[in-house]
């Protein structure tokens, strides 16, 4: 998501607005709800902040196992697998979603769906077999989608599956978790305020302003300049899009995100941001403006007052609400670095040559997968120049500062506050960085040979460097990176700069 300084509670203790006696607690996870987790608690205690962390991470399992279509043992796969046309009592909170679907599939005359899994799988087949489905396939499943799919008693609290139509709890059903945890932390003695991250669902509650940044969809690393900045309070910010999660069908790349109306993946829209205070319509509305036109979904947000929305289209415009709260993202000045053409590079001598700003570095990485849910090690990813001097941060990534000396060769303390940072979900373990060719005084650099540095180090555990010189001389290249058992796998590619969609 981006460069993110985990900062533990103790240092900063009596430094954070609103409460003297307050400190922040942050905290990463991985595997949860099948992504990454950021949790982040304004508390006035370490004791509260780590029983409200034990409680947020309790109530995500515990409705992971109601509503999961994941798990064969969850509630809601045990629904699927009852007979059809018989009453099964179910949960409160199994009945909440499954009513929120009907809800929203009225609300967006039929483009959030339940049963778009549907769709999905026949997608899913179609790449497998590197064909598009048919106009019979899909209208097909289109007719199939528009059937009535279970049946609501809310006096005795049952719901009766009518088909058996695959369904899927997507959609908003992570937004429904973040908000009952975010629930259950404020209602212990000595948490002031929270900020939960499920893969780029961010949910803001009680006394905390948290900064939040929107992924560019076409320039998807964790460190690449966001498209808008904005301050999120006791609201919640989703953000659904087609570039890390879809199909490839020879060479085109087909959306996920499917609508249900036409048998069609999404295609207009690529991101949609959406900010409510209800995090359930944030999330609804994030994957219907990916389905309808930017004109629909402008009709569509009027009926919910206090929705903003910011939506990227196919061919990159953005498109947002009257009273979007962003603030701009500073466009680079004429006078900068930034503005250097090629042509300009050319004219200087071979030994004074500049970075090429139309190439960057990509660096992916995979941390080691572990089962269930796992603490990211720290990590520490920089360049430094032939004489060894370091030229650029590129991510720090850690939870308590009095253990960064075990990030031997990286060791300085930082104390800077991290913008969370919405996006498209995405696979845990899995991250992107880019390297612009800059300095960390926002300069670039000359060409030459630079040496790439991706350290980890875990909490009373391994430490693992890898260190890669590559030579920046304007020639593209590759270079794959051996692995340790923190960094399963890594690579270089020094590349042209091209959007990812």
């Amino acid at each position: 998501m981006n460069t993110i300084s985990i900062v533990g509670l103790a240092p900063l203790i009596a430094s954070l607005p609103g409460s003297a006696t307050s400190g922040l607690f942050i905290n990463h996870l991985e595997n949860v709800l099948g992504t990454s987790f950021d949790l982040k608690l304004s508390a006035r205690s370490y004791t509260a902040a780590r029983l409200a962390e034990q409680k947020i991470l309790s109530e995500i399992d515990r409705l992971n196992t109601v509503l999961s279509g994941y798990r064969p043992d969850s509630e809601f796969s045990q629904w699927l697998a009852a007979p059809t046309n018989e009453p099964v009592a179910i949960s409160d909170d199994l009945f909440a979603v499954l009513r929120a679907f009907e809800h929203w599939n009225t609300q967006t005359s039929g483009a959030v769906s339940a049963a778009a899994q549907q769709l999905n799988q026949l997608w899913q087949q179609a790449a497998d077999r590197q064909s598009v489905p048919t106009e019979t396939e899909r209208q097909q499943a289109v007719e199939t989608i528009h059937q009535a799919h279970w049946q609501l008693d809310a006096e005795q609290k049952t719901a009766t599956r009518l088909t058996q139509v695959p369904l899927r709890l997507n959609t908003f059903t992570k937004s429904y978790v973040l908000d009952r945890a975010a629930e259950v932390a404020l209602n212990v003695q000595g948490i002031d305020g929270l900020v939960l991250n499920s893969g780029g669902d961010i949910v803001v509650r009680g006394h905390w302003q948290e900064p939040v940044s929107v992924a560019n969809p076409q320039a998807d690393a964790e460190n690449a300049a966001p498209i808008a900045q904005l301050q999120v309070k006791n609201s919640a910010i989703a953000t659904s899009g087609n570039y890390r999660r879809g199909y490839q069908i020879g060479n085109q790349w087909v959306s996920h995100i499917m609508d249900p109306r036409t048998g069609l993946p999404a295609q207009a829209v690529i991101s949609a941001t959406v900010l409510h205070p209800d995090a359930v319509t944030a999330g609804a509305l994030a994957t219907a403006f990916n389905v309808l036109s930017p004109s629909e979904s402008e009709a569509l947000a009027a009926q919910f007052p206090n929705t903003e929305y910011l939506l990227v289209t196919r061919d990159g415009q953005t498109v947002s609400s009257a009273n979007w709260p962003t603030a701009t993202v500073p466009e680079p000045s004429s006078s900068s670095a930034e503005a250097l053409t090629t042509a300009h590079l050319i004219s200087l001598p071979v030994k004074d040559k500049l970075w090429n700003p139309s190439q960057e570095l990509q660096i992916t990485l995979e941390l080691a997968r572990f089962e269930g849910r796992s603490h990211r090690p720290f990590v520490a990813v920089w360049v430094e120049d032939e004489s060894g001097k370091p030229v650029r941060q590129l991510a720090l990534w850690y939870n308590k500062p009095r253990w960064l000396h075990d990030l031997r060769e990286w060791y300085s303390l930082q104390t800077d506050k991290a913008a969370s940072v919405t996006s498209a979900t995405r696979s845990p373990g899995e991250y992107t960085l880019v390297w612009d060719g800059k300095d960390d005084d926002g300069q670039y650099v000359k060409q030459g040979k630079y040496t790439v540095l991706i350290e980890a180090a875990r909490e009373h555990g391994s430490y693992q460097l890898i260190r890669q010189t590559m030579d920046f001389n304007g020639k593209v290249k590759q270079q794959p990176l051996t692995g340790n058992v923190e960094i399963t796998a890594a690579a270089l590619d020094y590349r042209e700069k091209t959007p990812i969609r």
